[in-house]
């Protein structure tokens, strides 16, 4: 999808030590996939989570090459390394269909699957058939209103669940050796998102991580059993790219942020993330190209602001500890806390959020199927949506 976004300028014998390195990659995975077609491999769908608005859907999903009686979508409770031991298939037709729109399309050289389909669909959830072969899928698309004023974007990687990506090594324990069981969410958080969904019963809630395609199962596993809404996941591919080692993660988010806007037009997003890694930047400099497109700015301090310098794997600190509320220079609502808690707390004071029953049983089910600182202020309004 958008592998190829990276625009990372190189010298030119570095550059061309990174193209030698793409195109042995490819010719590998093309080598191995001949390899596993001659043994009886056949083709099968791994199905996303997409979205739509105002006679648009988008269906998402991924091609891998996998014995005849292996269903990949089957594969649940696996360590984070054994997600990474798939074989992708490129360059494969797949019929998509939805309420009688039916398209073919050909999958990406990551095996991606990502359409766009003109139907009109009610609002809620639709369900989406992709079909390769004598292989079938089926892909939730989740349909918002066309009148929905406000959505929702929300990061993974230390929002949704705890990675600790400011210690590189625990984080990457974390994501190759643990399941989805063995993860933590961050305090509050599901409870802040069920009440903007509580809140804004109409919105679209997006969830945007850097991580790659392989972990959307257990991404959409951990949401499912620790109470997150549902939603469609916007993940990306790792691996080396036609001009880069690795994938531009900042260019993933940038790139999808805008796509949302132009699918949405309608819609001013609240923005919920950490100061982890890139979010802060991301998302102020969002908000200062689209300023009438924020509702408001939800980051959660990975650390407490007096443990930030030396801490590792900060979970939280009390509801209130580091709670800041202010405005960006696009005159943005910002709101910065630990935990889940705190930033209901102050998206409260912000936006009139009010906070929903803390009751980790009321889940809905997200499925993959065979899924600044600035001046303090008080109570301002949101923005009004052009």
């Amino acid at each position: 999808m958008d592998k190829h976004s990276d625009k990372t300028t190189l010298p030119p014998e570095a550059d061309r030590l990174v193209r030698i390195g793409y195109r042995v990659e490819t010719g590998l995975r093309e080598l191995a996939c001949r390899v596993a077609l001659r043994a009886g491999w056949t083709e099968a769908i791994l199905p996303y989570p997409g979205y739509g608005t105002r006679g648009r859907a988008r269906v998402l999903g991924r091609v891998l090459l996998a014995p005849p009686a292996t269903d990949p979508a089957a594969r649940r409770e696996v360590p984070g390394w054994q997600r990474f031991l798939t074989l992708e298939r490129p360059d494969a037709d797949v019929a998509v269909e939805l309420s009688g729109s039916r398209r073919t399309v050909r999958s990406d050289e990551g095996g991606v699957v990502d359409v766009v389909l003109d139907v009109a669909v009610p609002a809620g959830q639709a369900s989406a058939s992709l079909d390769i072969g004598g292989r079938h899928a089926t892909a939730t698309v989740h349909i918002a209103p066309d009148d929905a004023r406000v959505g929702v974007v929300c990061d993974i990687d230390d929002t949704v669940w705890i990675t600790g990506l400011h210690n590189p090594l625990r984080a990457a324990w974390r994501t190759m050796a643990r399941s989805s069981g063995g993860r933590r969410p961050v305090p509050g958080m599901a409870r802040l998102l069920r009440a903007l969904r509580e809140h804004y019963p109409d919105a679209p809630l997006v969830y945007l991580s850097n991580g790659p395609w392989n972990l959307a199962g257990p991404v959409a596993l951990f949401m499912e059993r620790c109470g997150f809404p549902a939603g469609p996941l916007l993940m990306t591919d790792w691996g080396i790219t036609p001009r880069a080692w690795f994938r531009d993660g900042r260019a993933h988010k940038r790139s999808s942020l805008e796509r949302l806007v132009e699918d949405f037009p309608q819609v001013s997003w609240v923005l919920v993330g950490d100061d982890g890694e890139h979010d802060p930047d991301l998302y102020g400099e969002f908000a200062e190209r689209h300023p009438d497109r924020v509702a408001a700015i939800a980051l959660r301090q990975v650390q407490p602001r007096h443990e930030r310098a030396g801490a590792q794997d900060q979970a939280g600190g009390s509801a209130l500890d580091g709670l800041e509320v202010a405005r960006a220079a696009s005159e943005a609502v910002v709101v910065q806390a630990p935990d889940g808690t705190g930033l209901l707390r102050g998206l409260h004071d912000a936006l009139g959020i009010r906070p929903v029953p803390d009751d980790g049983t009321q889940t809905r089910k997200l499925t993959l199927v065979s899924n600044p600182t600035g001046q303090e202020i008080a109570n301002p309004a949101p923005p009004s949506p052009s």
